[in-house]
């Protein structure tokens, strides 16, 4: 991927004013791969008895990340939106411990670009979601 395309991705990513809100960070960028982090934070804490984060801002996470994974794979030309994005949640996130997230675009066609994405916390082996989801794709003839 070239250094222009990875820049744009990320000035996207810095200029969505959820992603700022959430204090998420772009950790790596690359040829249809992207990762991302969301680092614990009371203000977006769901249940307040238990500590764990919202499954809204897992959701943004992901979304964020998918949408980065689609920018960056080296046939797409341009920005994206969400088609569709399912996340499936598999357990709680563990409270006080940042949220990785890392999404890769494995299929590109002329209008879609179809991405699937995990999100884990310290115990990388037991997920805490996993996505997939379309992208739009444009600029593509």
């Amino acid at each position: 991927m070239t250094p222009d395309k990875s820049k744009i991705a990320e000035q996207f990513i810095n200029a969505i004013p959820h992603c700022k809100s959430l204090n998420m960070k772009l950790t790596n960028i690359g040829a249809g791969v992207a990762e991302m982090m969301l680092p614990y934070d009371l203000r977006i804490v769901g249940d307040p008895e238990t500590g764990v984060i919202h499954g809204g801002a897992v959701s943004a996470l992901m979304d964020t990340c998918c949408g980065a994974a689609a920018m960056s794979h080296p046939a797409s030309p341009s920005g994206t939106a969400t088609i569709d994005l399912r996340i499936d949640y598999m357990r709680a996130a563990t409270p006080g411990q940042t949220i990785h997230t890392r999404a890769e675009c494995y299929r590109i066609t002329r209008s879609v670009a179809f991405v699937r994405a995990t999100a884990v916390d310290d115990d990388a082996e037991n997920p805490v979601a996993t996505a997939t989801g379309a992208f739009t794709v444009e600029g593509i003839k």
